[in-house]
């Protein structure tokens, strides 16, 4: 399976494309503990315009965002869709059992928004900037070698194992499991067939990582004290002025947030 289609990159002449990454990253990662902070409804529609605003400087199509949201979306909403219906006192209307209340609506307007930030922010970055130029970015900030070995390896033989997995329900499809849709009875012989399919995909993975170990050992790894040096991309003035104002609209959040709760004690 090719690591190349499931790249999240997707290459422009944007302003957030040409970000020296480890700025854009701390910057971006700024906003986002901003976002997280937010409690009061006042700030919502800034940070959406923030959101907003980020997004159409990356030059990232809608359809981007659309495909990733989808799921999380669908996640989020499951998770909120309930607020309005158990939380809060103001009942704003009555149907039967069901009282639509206003803080828990005001709850879930406010867990949507700071989602819907947040994830779009981390589009952004993962969408204007490599993953390999991204762990370098983090190598530059610190990140130990072991710990960006450890991701590189594991965003790279993720889809390695989502292709055996493939492969292997694609046999036992052949063999006639799942021909009488008997998994959705969750009969008992059919859970002995998906634990086994799991034990034989953790088994094979488990082979597959120690193989890919030992190859690496004979070629040096671990063996040898490299310097652990990071070319560090120089800083230019768009993107000095763009890790600034992040930082100053991120700090004038957590100050809006504190100003606001204080107000109202």
């Amino acid at each position: 399976m090719a690591l190349a289609s499931f790249e999240t990159y997707i290459g422009g002449r944007s302003h957030l494309h040409s970000w020296t990454p480890r700025l854009k990253l701390v910057s971006l990662g700024l906003l986002m503990f901003a976002f997280a902070a937010v409690k009061h409804l006042q700030l919502v529609i800034p940070m959406l315009g923030i959101t907003a605003i980020l997004y159409g400087l990356s030059g990232l199509p809608l359809s981007f965002l659309r495909r990733r949201l989808r799921y999380p979306g669908l996640f989020i909403l499951a998770v909120v869709l309930v607020l309005p219906f158990g939380s809060g006192e103001t009942i704003l209307a009555q149907l039967g059992p069901f009282a639509l209340r206003q803080e828990g609506l005001m709850m879930m307007v406010l867990v949507v928004s700071r989602f819907l930030s947040i994830l779009t922010l981390g589009f952004v970055l993962l969408g204007t900037t490599p993953f390999l130029t991204l762990l370098r970015a983090l190598r530059s900030l610190g990140l130990p070698t072991v710990l960006a070995d450890m991701t590189l390896l594991t965003y790279r033989y993720l889809f390695e194992t989502a292709d055996m997995l493939s492969t292997m329900q694609k046999s036992m499809h052949l063999r006639g499991f799942g021909h009488r849709k008997r998994w959705l009875r969750l009969e008992g012989k059919t859970l002995l067939q998906l634990s086994g399919l799991l034990g034989t995909l953790l088994i094979r993975s488990y082979e597959r990582s120690e193989r890919i170990y030992k190859a690496m050992q004979l070629r040096g790894y671990g063996q040898l004290k490299q310097a652990q040096l990071v070319a560090k991309q120089p800083a230019d003035s768009t993107s000095l002025l763009l890790t600034g104002l992040s930082a100053f609209v991120a700090t004038g959040f957590v100050i809006a947030e504190i100003t606001l709760s204080l107000s109202i004690r």
